[in-house]
């Protein structure tokens, strides 16, 4: 079983309306290979939000029909808060179609938010889980991962064991209590961190975390690392609670 963090006890919850939000940066490899795989069915809205390809991946949503926001502020911390603004689903999933994430977990996703969970994130260290350096000699990405997700359960008594993934989803009443201001790939970090320190009844559920298809990631190891320092410095001193 997935952990779950501050139970829910009360009765199922009625189905939440939903939105998938797929966040794009030149992805077209990867969107024309995951495509047929994506289950828009499972979501009342898609919504692309771009942040300024030049590939041909905006018009590959706009030709069947996807509505996409562009990004007027480059980053992935833009990307969420605009999803927060844009969508009109109760529930978000957020999904990057480079290869890393698996499509089949979205449904996933979406029930544990009809379950009572106001965050449910897809980990790549649960057992039956994989992290795309397990069996490298010298996983330094993940371990750098599980060093920052270690800081933040012994800070803030929390069970989650991938705090920065960014396959997640999250009620979007939720993301806007948040109130974010982190920029780039420090965003999961950030509102991890802040769904701790707020209570939010939390669920993950292992992951298989795929090769890259096409392109090249933007999230550079040290400049990532860096900016997720900062978060955690950030939020220590704005208080523990």
């Amino acid at each position: 079983m997935p952990p779950r963090e501050g139970p829910y006890t009360g009765p199922r919850m009625e189905r939440l309306s939903r939105t998938l939000v797929v966040l794009t940066l030149n992805e077209i490899d990867g969107v024309r290979h995951l495509d047929p795989t994506l289950p828009f069915s499972c979501a009342d809205e898609t919504l692309v939000i771009d942040g300024g390809s030049t590939d041909g991946t905006v018009e590959f949503f706009t030709e069947r029909g996807v509505p996409v926001v562009r990004q007027e502020v480059r980053g992935r911390g833009e990307a969420f808060r605009l999803a927060g603004e844009q969508a009109t689903g109760e529930a978000l999933v957020f999904f990057s179609p480079d290869g890393n994430e698996d499509p089949s977990d979205i449904p996933g996703l979406f029930d544990l938010l009809d379950q009572g969970y106001d965050l449910a994130i897809a980990s790549r260290f649960l057992p039956g889980a994989r992290n795309d350096e397990d069996g490298k000699r010298l996983p330094t990405r993940k371990w750098a991962n599980q060093l920052f997700t270690l800081a933040v359960r012994l800070l803030w008594r929390t069970e989650i064991s991938d705090t920065i993934n960014g396959f997640r989803a999250i009620r979007r009443q939720r993301l806007l209590e948040l109130r974010t201001d982190a920029s780039g790939f420090a965003i999961e970090y950030q509102i991890s961190i802040r769904a701790a320190k707020r209570g939010f009844r939390i669920a993950e559920i292992p992951t298989i975390e795929g090769d890259r298809i096409g392109g090249r990631s933007t999230a550079g190891s040290l400049p990532t690392g860096l900016a997720v320092l900062r978060v955690l410095w950030r939020e220590l001193a704005r208080g523990r609670s």
